[in-house]
Formats: structure tokens, C-alpha cells, sequence
């Protein structure tokens, strides 16, 4: 397999991160992360939080006698989430390590992605003293974290027949999106798959509305895509491309193309085609839109 520039350097020992509350959503991400990490051959490391709330109880003080049950419940977190990462990788010789901890989750996954391969996280939670992954949880990882950020929602899309579809990566055509770029065609080698490049030129509302050199911008926006890929496909010449350049909005044409994928890769951010990717309401769009399981890629 060939190697090509990754968006960030980490020692080849960088472990995939996983975090689980005890919700279905966080154990798909479980599942997602133990194939990860085996097709990368490092280790896995399970994370939930049992962290109580500033001012939680009457007499806001936390005795042993509070941890201790919730010491037991994230014991227990955590060993089911190890069950169904062997269930997902079945034969696989994946190390696993837990860790049950007492800080805020938030600030402790941002902090962690420092020194991890990549962060996973399910889209939505139990939120039992806050520690559900919904919303704040995901969308602040995927805005500060400094490793690529996966977010599994309802199916981790491990399946025989979503093991055979595609990587889908956006491509704004600027050095932005090349971090995912790089990730998307590492993706797609390891799963042995094709790779869906797509670059959504126009923020129109639709392709039909009349623009003057319609011809000459798609022939421009073709040459960006290609411009865009031609580097780190040169390091990956097994994996085919499939290249889409749509003039459409870029969230409406990811989400379009993501029903046929397994796994859709962007960047954090951007401008031209894709501006404002992963900020503010297109954030959210995409985020809480995109079934398939879904990695935000930021440059270091």
C-alpha cells in the first residue's frame, strides 16, 4: 500500500479514540472505531466520562460513596463497549485499552486528540449528567479537536455490502480541504475501495438557473478537482477516483452522494464552493444530516 502525506504527523503507535456514554449511538461508534483501528493496525482506547456536573447534589461535595456507583456504571460502559469492538472486528488481534474518567468529556477529548490518531464519537446520547455525545459534545470536538474527528450516527456501516462502497471526500479546490484529500485517498486504500471526489462550484440553489460561460466555469471547476487530486494520487495508485463537479450547493451534494457511500470525508473549513464547511448553520446541516459515518479533518 502506498503511503501518501497525511494532514498531520502522529507517532505510528497513536492509538483511535472512542468515546461512549452507554447510548446505541456511542456503541456504533465503537464498532466504526474497532475497524479503524485495525485496518491501521494500532491500538484502540475505549473513553466514557462520569463526570458530575458543577453544583450536582445538595451539599455540592462529592464523597467516594458518590463515585463509587458511577465508577461501577462506566466500568460497565466501557466493557460492553470492548464487547461489541471485538464483535466488530472478530479475528482481528486489536489491542484495547478503557479508561473510566472524572473529568468533563468535552475538554478531555479535546485535549486527548492531541495525541491520538483520531477521535470517534456517536452523534447522540443517553445525556445522564451530561455525558450524552448529542450536539455540544460532537460539534465542539469537531470544531477544536486536533486529530480528524469520525461522528457515527444510527449505523457504524460495517457491513459486507457497505464495506464495498466508496469514500466520499468534498474538495473546495484550496489548501483547506487537502487534509481531507489526503485522509480520503489513505481511507479508501486500506478498505480497498473507490473514491468519490466531489467539488460543488456554485452556491445557487439549483444547476438550471441560467449563467453566463457555463461551459467554460464547469471546464474550470473540472481542472480545480483535478488540480486538487493530482498529488496525493500519484502516492495512491490503486485506488480509482471517481471525480463529480456539481454546480449546487455543496451540503445538498454531499448529502445527495453520501446515501451511496460508506463513509464521507471533509475538511474543517473552507472557502469558494465549500465556504464555511463545519461553522455555524452548514456545520449543523452536515453534521446532523450525514447518516453515513462522517470525519472532519482540521490541519494541525
Amino acid at each position: 500500500m502506498a503511503t501518501g502525506n497525511s494532514a498531520r504527523t502522529v507517532g505510528s503507535n497513536a492509538p483511535v479514540l472512542v468515546a461512549v456514554d452507554g447510548s446505541a449511538s456511542s456503541y456504533q461508534a465503537a464498532a466504526w472505531a474497532a475497524v479503524e483501528a485495525t485496518l491501521h493496525d494500532c491500538r484502540l482506547r475505549i473513553f466514557t466520562s462520569m463526570a458530575i456536573p458543577s453544583g450536582y447534589g445538595p451539599a455540592n461535595t462529592v464523597t467516594e460513596t458518590h463515585l463509587e456507583p458511577l465508577r461501577a456504571e462506566g466500568q460497565r460502559i466501557v466493557a460492553e463497549a470492548t464487547r461489541i469492538a471485538r464483535t466488530a472486528a472478530p479475528g482481528k488481534h486489536l489491542l484495547i485499552d478503557t479508561e473510566v474518567g472524572f473529568d468533563l468529556v468535552t475538554p478531555t477529548l479535546i485535549e486527548r486528540s492531541h495525541q491520538v490518531r483520531m477521535l470517534v464519537v456517536g452523534s447522540r446520547g443517553i445525556g445522564a449528567f451530561q455525558r450524552g455525545l448529542l450536539g455540544s459534545v460532537s460539534t465542539a470536538v469537531t470544531h477544536h479537536a486536533r486529530c480528524p474527528v469520525a461522528v457515527i450516527h444510527t449505523s457504524a456501516s460495517i457491513d459486507p455490502i457497505s464495506a464495498e462502497q466508496p469514500v466520499l471526500v468534498g474538495v473546495d479546490g484550496t489548501d483547506n480541504s487537502m487534509p481531507a484529500v489526503n485522509l480520503a485517498f489513505e481511507e479508501a486504500a486500506r478498505r480497498k475501495v473507490e473514491l468519490i471526489a466531489l467539488h460543488a462550484w456554485s452556491d445557487t440553489s439549483g444547476p438550471s438557473l441560467p449563467v453566463d460561460g457555463w461551459d467554460a466555469a464547469r471546464e474550470s471547476a473540472a481542472a480545480v478537482l483535478a488540480e486538487s487530486l493530482a498529488g496525493t494520487s500519484e502516492h495512491y495508485p490503486e485506488v480509482r477516483v471517481r471525480r463529480i463537479v456539481t454546480a449546487d450547493r455543496p451540503v445538498r451534494s454531499l448529502l445527495d452522494e453520501s446515501a451511496r457511500a460508506q463513509l464521507v470525508v471533509v475538511g474543517s473549513h473552507g472557502r469558494g464552493g465549500f465556504a464555511g464547511m463545519l461553522l455555524g448553520s452548514t456545520s449543523n446541516a452536515l453534521l446532523h444530516s450525514v447518516e453515513t459515518p462522517f470525519i472532519v479533518v482540521r490541519d494541525r
